[in-house]
């Protein structure tokens, strides 16, 4: 089998919700732009007012295609925690793409339309990478993950394994005196 067709087949499933994530995202940021440029330009509503705006109206359409879309086959763990989880998650895309407006128009002093997209652009690219990567590990969960504990909204720790008795662990299927007790496994006595 080649190379390209063994790396297709290992990350087809990756290149699949990246490009759903990108097609959620690129819908969601014409939300952002159009709702952003219309409180800015149009209402002379200041600049990162006008981003948190558009970003909220944006965030709950991206939630909701990534949920029910880009993410459907991963555990649900609760509309009311992913929502709460999503929103916290994007308040941190947002201020990061906040971050890059705030320079651009008040340290650089740049605040025509152009420096106004350009700042949003970069933005909300840098920050669409931290999205993806924490949608994954906090929000919409694998189906591998340990069940998510409904009062804490946080994954429920492993059972512990059942003990065989202090010291004792088991190694390929045999008890075995535990090392860190200073004892020796059965094989060594049978050299001495």
């Amino acid at each position: 089998m080649s190379l390209v067709a063994n790396l297709h087949r290992q990350f087809e499933h990756l290149v699949r919700e990246l490009a759903k994530f990108g097609s959620v995202g690129a819908v969601a940021f014409v939300i952002t732009v159009v709702i952003g440029n219309g409180l800015h330009s149009g209402m002379g509503v200041g600049p990162l007012t006008s981003n948190g705006v558009a970003t909220i109206v944006a965030t709950t359409f991206a939630y909701l295609a990534n949920r029910y879309w880009t993410f459907r086959h991963r555990d649900r763990t609760g509309l009311g925690r992913e929502y709460v989880l999503f929103f916290a998650l994007n308040g941190v895309g947002l201020v990061i793409t906040e971050l890059f407006i705030g320079f651009t128009h008040y340290v650089l002093g740049l605040s025509g339309p152009i420096s106004y997209n350009a700042s949003l652009i970069v933005g909300t690219g840098v920050a669409s990478l931290f999205r993806f990567w924490s949608y994954k590990k906090w929000v919409f969960l694998p189906a591998s993950a340990p069940p998510v504990d409904p009062a804490s909204g946080l994954p429920e720790a492993p059972p512990e394994p059942a003990s065989e008795g202090p010291g004792i662990h088991r190694a390929n299927g045999h008890a075995a005196p535990s090392p860190r007790l200073g004892h020796r496994p059965a094989e060594d006595y049978a050299e001495i």
